[in-house]
């Protein structure tokens, strides 16, 4: 019976495939993302990036933004340097019934960040806020500024709080810098 089976929905499976790759595999040519302004918010961080600490100056990841969707999201792929840190991928999209920007952060280690925009900057920067839940059933707030800068650079600043947003610390502060053509 299973053979009988398999010999049926294979050939079915197979005559409908152009037709199926055709209906998944063209995205609409002129998407609303692609032109509303509102989608193009993050587009001065799109691309490859080196990262370097502010501090010391040290390299200590790679980063690749990207538009996804037919530019109505973006997806943030981190490779961490060190062989003790954690890759991780972000992604960001629009709602447009909140009329509001969000990021959602995974690692294979965790934590697993939600945030959205809570601040859009004079110099072109953005502010991502959330919390961040404990096992004890606490949380901590979680800010992310990015600053495009001159030079075809950015600046993102990680902070946390745990006195509810009266004092931060900074837990990352790095220069993304366009990677050297040879």
């Amino acid at each position: 019976m299973r053979r009988l089976a398999r010999l049926f929905i294979l050939p079915l499976l197979l005559s409908n495939a152009p037709r199926l790759l055709s209906q998944t595999a063209s995205p609409p040519r002129d998407h609303p993302c692609a032109h509303d302004p509102v989608y193009r918010k993050l587009d001065f961080w799109l691309g490859h990036w080196d990262v370097f600490d502010v501090q010391d100056g040290s390299k200590g990841g790679e980063n690749f933004i990207e538009k996804i969707l037919d530019g109505c999201a973006l997806v943030e792929n981190w490779h961490e340097l060190d062989p003790r840190g954690a890759d991780g991928k972000s992604l960001f999209y629009y709602q447009p019934a909140t009329r509001q920007w969000k990021q959602v952060w995974v690692t294979a280690m965790g934590p697993i960040k939600e945030k959205k925009l809570v601040e859009e900057m004079k110099d072109g920067g953005l502010r991502f806020q959330g919390e961040i839940p404990k096992p004890d059933g606490t949380s901590y707030l979680d800010r992310t500024t990015l600053t495009p800068l001159t030079g075809e650079r950015v600046r993102q600043v990680i902070e946390i709080s745990r006195d509810g947003g009266k004092t931060w610390q900074v837990t990352f502060d790095a220069e993304y810098r366009r990677p050297k053509k040879p």
